[in-house]
């Protein structure tokens, strides 16, 4: 499975991106993680220390240029894969040092090449976690044109909500087949319930929703990964999301359970 994490900066899609790869290899899955933001993180939420993250091989753009480097998927993941202490390896497709270094146009179509490729022989999931914006779903082609599932991280406000909505319509277009919304950083119950009329209203259908935790930020202040014991009700909400992207049956109950939900608003409302 070929997983893409998109959504507005600041909503957590590097947090969700790891505590996700971390969930699927905790599963016994092997899991490949590509990081495309260009200015990357997900290393230090997957165990390694800023030292390691800030040297760690970068994918060549050279991948897409002309006949390409004739790697094979075995012979990438040796040369540019990076263990971390969670199981999973890493892949940093982008990385931005030098001012006035130009557009990042040819790494974006480095992970649609990587996403292209053979890479079941040795991965269960590939997950990209992309950049803020909505570039990467025009630009080379649609970075994430091969994903299987796209995942649009949202906070509790209309504005990213919004984004999300306008996302899904892209997405579709790129033929991406499975497409979800997670609510995060959710004080319940109440933003439960705010993600799910404004997602209804905006043709998101929910995955899921993480609540708010305070572990959550301490671990970004320390710049180290959530430790076992924290957060727990954060792990359990991301292993309850995963259910549901990993069961074909469980998608066709989300839509169904958002339609009747807001269903049952609207009744309530016009009576």
């Amino acid at each position: 499975m070929k997983l893409g994490i998109v959504g507005k900066g600041g909503v957590g899609k590097t947090t969700l991106s790891s505590l996700i790869c971390r969930a699927y290899a905790g599963r016994g899955q092997r899991v490949v993680a590509i990081d495309t933001d260009s200015n990357p993180n997900l290393a230090m939420s997957l165990g390694l220390d800023e030292d390691t993250a800030n040297h760690a091989p970068l994918v060549p753009r050279s991948l897409v240029v002309g006949p390409g480097s004739g790697l094979t998927p075995a012979e990438l993941l040796e040369q540019y894969g990076l263990g971390t202490p969670s199981g999973v390896t890493l892949l940093h497709a982008m990385r931005v040092e030098q001012a006035g270094a130009g557009c990042t146009c040819m790494s974006h179509a480095t992970v649609r090449s990587l996403l292209g490729m053979a890479m079941e022989e040795h991965a269960d999931v590939t997950l990209v976690d992309m950049e803020a914006g909505l570039e990467h779903l025009s630009r080379a082609g649609g970075t994430l044109a091969h994903a299987d599932v796209l995942l649009m991280v949202m906070e509790p406000t209309r504005k990213s909500i919004m984004t999300a909505g306008r996302t899904v319509p892209l997405a579709q277009e790129l033929g991406i087949p499975r497409i979800y919304g997670i609510g995060n950083k959710a004080r319940l119950p109440a933003d439960q319930l705010f993600f799910e009329k404004v997602a209804a209203e905006h043709g998101v259908t929910l995955a899921g929703v993480v609540p708010f935790d305070g572990a959550v930020p301490r671990a970004d202040r320390r710049g180290t990964p959530l430790e076992a014991e924290e957060a727990t009700d954060v792990r359990a909400a991301v292993d309850a999301i995963l259910d549901v992207v990993d069961d074909e049956d469980a998608h066709r109950r989300a839509l169904a359970h958002q339609g009747d939900r807001l269903g049952r608003r609207i009744a309530v409302v016009e009576s």
